[in-house]
């Protein structure tokens, strides 16, 4: 009866529908969908009003949906943290709630408000951090003493010059540039602090990497066997075959919707990870063809899941996997504010829905440069940087960049576009709109750089990368290299 009721309140207090474009059903939902997953993410993920959320996750998005918003109305209700966005006269609205640690989650179409009481929230006894007393740390397990400019006058005026250049329009959000794992430059956008997250999009790869290598340091994941897909286990799939190592790789062979893998159902249209990825037939053999999906690391993160439940760490079940990325990961580096969010039934929807603070980017950066290591405890494998940062198996066709487990390879990027040459070993994590952390191991430098980049107008980062790189002395004392 109150999910009735919270229902019929949503559906009173919305605004009537405005006149929208005459387009097919669903692609209407799939446009509330978008509209009520960022609304809800950034009022309570980030904190941030309606007008904020709107000039930067509802503006510059896709052309089929962008045209269509304005005539969706929303109604936010701060109590119950839902957003509802109504699309259809005679359909329910679309819904997404949202839940402490665990960000929103979104009701698929023709949910009521009954389907509320399905989604999980947070994890029964688990202690969160006191974020007062987080913060109090010394870096980078806290914000203490975390900023060290350069001491060189005339080197410190060059890079801030180079990071001034990233803030020319007010896309950019977030710079920080780290040598020897001290923050040597930081600069936001006005109205943003070093604890202002904002969606990863598919920096969330890398993390989603960096939680099977913790896995595979606990010894619950060998990343040459295949990965248990719930779906896949039927005898005789030739599905079963499929490794974590090609999931992570994208060489899963597995069909998808084109290059690029937009998966829209699970992102924005309340579809599950289960129904969704899980789904696609093979089109080339298992580690023999390179495609850029979202839909392998989704299914990574599904393997994942699956596995500590079965494993029972940190609980039993469902909430033994909920619980992991915040105690074997996210804590363990002071990435405090870190929101991975999940669908509506609880398996993480780690491809892209992820929201991050720069310093939290920066901490899971470190973790590389650092060899696997939070201060004395070995998280990663020692030799897993090594693992994602390699080239192995098919890499993609007609791009500078090559792949590795959930990162990027951009050693030697851009010298063909008269950039400076990165240097050799540099790798990346890449996300939609402009969201980067390169890092740079042989010269112990992070460049991460946090954006709402507009369609056709990426920012140049290799470039910017490369003259960040160019800025900062050898080491504190020395000239520049």
């Amino acid at each position: 009866m109150i999910a009735r009721a919270l229902l019929a309140a949503m559906v009173l207090a919305a605004p009537a529908l405005a006149q929208v474009p005459q387009v097919e059903p669903h692609r209407l939902a799939l446009a509330a969908g978008y509209k009520a997953a960022f609304l809800c993410s950034g009022r309570w993920n980030a904190g941030q009003d309606e007008a904020s959320i709107t000039r930067d996750d509802l503006t510059g998005i896709y052309r089929e949906y962008q045209d269509l918003l304005p005539g969706l109305p929303a109604t936010i209700d701060e109590a119950a943290r839902t957003v509802s966005v109504k699309f259809a006269d005679n359909m329910p609205p679309r819904i997404a709630v949202w839940r402490p640690l665990l960000g929103c989650a979104q009701l698929p179409p023709a949910a009521d408000a009954a389907a509320l009481a399905q989604v999980p929230g947070l994890v029964p006894g688990l202690v969160v951090p006191d974020l007062v007393a987080a913060d109090a740390r010394p870096w980078p397990m806290g914000d203490v003493a975390a900023v060290q400019p350069l001491k060189q006058r005339k080197a410190r005026a060059a890079l801030d010059a180079v990071v001034a250049g990233a803030f020319a329009n007010d896309r950019t959000t977030a710079v920080i540039v780290l040598k020897d794992g001290k923050i040597i430059a930081e600069r936001y956008r006005a109205g943003w602090t070093m604890h202002t997250p904002q969606r990863t999009w598919s920096v969330a790869k890398s993390l989603t990497a960096t939680l099977v290598g913790r896995a595979v340091q606990l010894g619950l994941v060998d990343v040459a066997r295949p990965a248990p897909v719930p779906q896949w286990q039927a005898a005789g799939d030739p599905r079963a075959r499929i490794s974590w190592n090609h999931l992570l790789r994208m060489n899963s062979g597995l069909w998808t919707a084109g290059p690029g893998n937009r998966t829209d159902e699970a992102y924005v249209g309340g579809a599950l990870v289960a129904q969704t990825a899980a789904t696609m037939p093979l089109e080339h053999a298992p580690g023999s063809h390179f495609n850029y999906s979202n839909n392998d690391i989704m299914l990574a993160a599904l393997a994942l899941s699956r596995t500590l439940a079965n494993d029972g760490i940190n609980g039993a079940g469902r909430h033994a996997a909920l619980a992991f990325p915040f105690t074997q990961l996210l804590w363990p580096l002071g990435m405090t504010r870190t929101t991975p969010e999940t669908d509506w039934q609880g398996d993480f929807i780690l491809s892209s829905q992820v929201w991050m603070t720069a310093r939290d980017l920066a901490r899971l950066a470190l973790l590389y440069q650092n060899g696997g290591k939070s201060g004395t405890d070995q998280l990663l494998p020692p030799d897993w940087p090594a693992f994602v940062e390699a080239p192995a198996m098919t890499q993609p066709a007609g791009r500078a960049e090559g792949y590795g487990a959930g990162f990027w390879r951009w050693g030697g990027l851009g010298a063909h576009d008269a950039v400076p040459a990165l240097p050799a070993g540099t790798y990346a994590m890449n996300g939609n709109r402009g969201q980067f952390a390169v890092i740079v191991p042989g010269r112990n430098i992070i460049v991460i750089r946090r954006g709402f980049d507009l369609p056709n107008n990426p920012f140049p980062m290799a470039r910017f990368a490369a003259d960040i790189v160019a800025a900062v002395p050898c080491a504190v004392a020395a000239k520049p290299c």
